[in-house]
């Protein structure tokens, strides 16, 4: 959003400030400045001058020489332009003096150009005749200049010699670019930074003059207006204008739209790009012969109805696009251009202008589905006020009366539902200054609000907010307004009142934080993938059709459909950074993730949300094997503060290896699994050659169980008692099998155990393996005797016989 300087004044006529003065204050009350332009920078000593008399050089074919009255004093310059002629106001920079640019249009030099007095080709020259691009402009905005040559005043501009030529051309002027956040749509006109410029620098804000327009005839006698689709248009206000007379804009309004960067072209146009400038509301003109029946009907469009838009292109349409229609055909895309079956020509009589109100979301899909975005959608999007509509529709008309570009019809046709009411917001000072940490009267709070056009209730104790402040629905929006009109620079430093609790992270998080912590203990690095995918993942992962991972949520409007889906495993993402490390040649990678998984709701009743699971997954090949990866697992759910036993068994998973996989158990609960890919699973990741090993912990399931309590535990003051177990043991027998006889045998006396051995081989049965334990005793409140220990030794071997096993001699 840019706005000059001059047109702010307009509406704040006491201001008076540098521009890095408003500026900065108005970033500070909330409006932020990105920065500012000086269209008269390096613009030095420039003049409106009259070229008098005009001679051929006598020394050069190509070169002029003209005398010039500047106002006190008549110059001599020797210029090569090809389109003066004796008589002409053109701009003149004395010598001295500073231009932008050169006549090239190419980029402006920082410092700009230094004009001197000089001799060309032996004949002395004292200044230089400009063309626009010397003034740091372009004939983008200036169309009136010539393509190559000096720029020449017109005779309706009323300048004379001598008078100031960068203010003639209205280049005395800042622009400031606003940073405009989507909430504050009434700060996307002119009219509403300047209120924010009033209500920041606590000067009165003028409104602009408009007048009660129209003839003694009534518009809703020549045009009648439908709105068939209510959803989309809050608000058509139509008005009537005869006896067009088409015609260049005056000086003062071509300024205005030049300093927006707007190309002045015609009166009627020009009073649309105005009033849409100050009022922030885009306004459209038909002609009215081309209006078949007089009629207009806002309706959606039929579903791959064809409309030839303004620019002369052909757009398809949908039954989502809103259109503008007459008695016969469509003759505009509502909110974001016309039709070239309704344009305003030179020929135009009479003319039909609009101002409505549009529903923002329904234009921005419109506009991005026919692929036509233009500066009238960019505004209708946001979702304007309905009244704006009104007041602009006034404002044109006054413009339309007072430049004589027509005759206004009297009376207007206005169509609308019920129109929004102002809102009401409880007023609560005291609470306002313990949640700013302020100590403000309520007298001052009021006379912020007041700036604001925000007026007070007493009797309810409410503030009644204008229905331009969309963004003033409560509380934090209240709040803010005193606090940006205060000072953000002035509220002072203080601590939060103590509410009697001590921060830190809560428990989820921290629980979070430590696999994270974990993970990089262990050289994995965090990796980040997305929750969106294709459904070609569960082919590759080896699911069953019917599989209840399938299930996952589509996406309404995904970006393709490699992300059309919700992801329901959390496999894909970290396979495929493994795949793309493996295929550049990182020979050993770890990485891990922590993010959601999607799992829809089957339940009745069914709600809207998915079960979002947070999980842990750790994947990595190389240096690695599925031992190394199982002790990151438990050393996680160690130092989480689960210290009952993990247990493992035997899972089927479609894509781990058939004969390395198991589900990870805690208290009869399965809380992960981990495994190594199955060998076609790692081909389709590209990944043939390498084992890929995969651990996945459910973290609600490890929140659920943790404690970080600490647990004291003494130092052992009795001895303790090792006894190791050789045992031949049935191959069907696994490590689990004989870990549950030692817990559940050894009850409280037994300390620990570990195997540290396992054999297979010549000396061992056929269908039997070898295995030895290290057993440790000890007792809390005594030295174990043997008696002790014989005890828990026979309870300990008579479950290992119910096994098959037998102590190896």
């Amino acid at each position: 959003m840019k706005t000059p300087l001059s047109w702010i004044k307009d509406f704040v006529p006491g201001l008076d400030c540098t521009a890095q003065e408003f500026m900065d204050a108005m970033t500070m009350s909330g409006t932020k400045c990105e920065g500012y332009e000086q269209l008269d920078k390096n613009l030095e000593k420039i003049v409106v001058g009259k070229i008098e008399k005009i001679e051929k050089h006598p020394d050069a074919d190509k070169l002029i020489v003209c005398q010039v009255n500047v106002g006190s004093e008549s110059i001599q310059i020797v210029t090569g332009a090809p389109n003066v002629n004796e008589g002409d106001l053109v701009p003149v920079v004395l010598d001295g003096g500073k231009v932008a640019g050169g006549h090239d249009g190419g980029p402006l030099p920082e410092e700009g150009i230094r004009i001197k007095a000089g001799k060309l080709r032996g004949i002395e020259s004292k200044g230089m005749m400009c063309s626009i691009e010397e003034l740091g402009s372009s004939r983008e905005v200036y169309p009136d200049a010539p393509e190559d040559g000096i720029y020449i005043f017109s005779g309706a501009s009323g300048v004379k010699p001598g008078d100031d030529a960068v203010a003639a051309l209205g280049l005395d002027d800042t622009v400031f670019d606003y940073e405009i956040t989507s909430n504050r749509v009434d700060c996307y006109a002119i009219m509403g930074v300047a209120r924010e410029a009033a209500a920041t620098f606590d000067l009165p804000f003028k409104y602009p003059e408009v007048r009660e327009t129209g003839n003694s005839e009534n518009a809703a006698d020549i045009v009648s207006v439908e709105i068939k689709d209510t959803d989309l248009c809050s608000r058509y206000v139509a008005r009537v204008v005869k006896n067009i007379k088409i015609g260049e804009s005056p000086d003062w309004m071509k300024k205005r739209l030049r300093a927006c960067g707007i190309r002045p072209i015609s009166n009627i146009v020009d009073i649309t790009n105005f009033v849409m400038l100050e009022y922030g509301q885009p306004m459209h003109a038909f002609d009215l012969s081309t209006i078949a029946g007089n009629k207009i009907i806002v309706k959606r469009a039929g579903e791959g109805d064809v409309f030839t838009t303004l620019d002369g292109e052909e757009r398809k349409l949908d039954s989502e696009v809103l259109t503008i229609c007459d008695g016969e055909k469509a003759i505009g895309l509502a909110g974001i251009m016309g039709g070239e079956n309704s344009m305003i020509t030179d020929s135009v009589k009479d003319v039909l202008f609009e101002a409505a109100t549009f529903n923002g979301p329904n234009i921005r899909k419109a506009s991005r589905r026919i692929g036509l975005r233009t500066d009238a959608s960019g505004i209708f999007e946001k979702g304007l006020d309905p009244q704006n509509a009104y007041d602009a529709m006034e404002r044109a008309c006054s413009l339309i009366e007072e430049l004589g570009c027509g005759e206004v019809v009297g009376g207007r046709v206005d169509v609308h539902g019920a129109l929004p009411e102002k809102k009401r917001i409880s007023f609560e000072p005291d609470r306002i200054n313990s949640y700013l940490g302020t100590d403000i009267s309520k007298e001052t709070m009021l006379s912020y609000f007041k700036r604001l056009e925000v007026e007070y209730d007493a009797g309810s104790e409410e503030l009644i907010v204008p229905t331009f402040r969309q963004d003033l629905l409560g509380f934090a929006d209240s709040s803010e307004e005193v606090a940006r009109l205060y000072g953000y620079d002035r509220i002072p430093t203080t601590l939060p009142k103590d509410s009697g609790q001590i921060g830190g992270l809560p428990f989820k998080l921290k629980v979070e934080k430590l696999a994270r912590d974990t993970a990089c203990a262990f050289g994995f690095s965090q990796s980040y993938c997305y929750s969106f995918e294709s459904p070609d993942v569960f082919d590759k992962l080896r699911l069953a059709e019917d599989a209840p991972e399938r299930a996952a949520i589509q996406i309404s409007n995904p970006l393709g459909v490699d992300f059309s889906i919700m992801r329901t495993l959390p496999l894909n993402g970290i396979l495929g950074s493994l795949s793309s490390n493996y295929n550049h040649r990182n020979e050993n990678v770890r990485l891990f993730e922590l993010a959601n998984i999607y799992i829809p709701k089957t339940e009745l009743p069914i709600t809207d949300y998915p079960d979002e699971r947070m999980q842990f997954t750790l994947g990595a090949y190389g240096d690695i094997d599925f031992y190394d990866l199982k002790g990151v697992v438990e050393e996680f759910i160690f130092k989480a503060g689960m210290k009952d036993r993990i247990k493992y068994e035997v899972s089927k998973r479609p894509y781990l290896h058939p004969g390395r996989q198991a589900d990870i158990i805690y208290n009869g609960t399965v809380i992960g699994y981990i495994g190594q890919i199955h060998p076609l699973t790692a081909k389709a990741y590209d990944m043939a050659k390498a084992e890929v090993y995969i651990a996945v912990l459910d973290m609600p399931e490890i929140t659920a169980r943790a404690s970080f309590e600490p647990r004291y535990s003494g130092i052992a003051r009795f001895p303790s008692v090792t006894r190791d177990l050789s045992m031949v043991v049935p191959k069907k027998i696994s490590a689990q099998d004989i870990d549950d006889i030692l817990v559940q045998r050894g009850g409280k006396l037994l300390e620990s155990y570990s195997l540290f051995d396992i054999y297979e081989g010549a000396q061992i049965v056929e269908g039997f393996k070898s295995m030895a334990y290290t057993l440790v005793f000890r007792a809390d409140d005594r030295t174990l005797s043997d008696n002790d220990i014989n005890n828990v030794m026979k309870k300990i071997l008579n479950g290992l016989d119910g096994l098959g096993i037998v102590l190896r001699s």
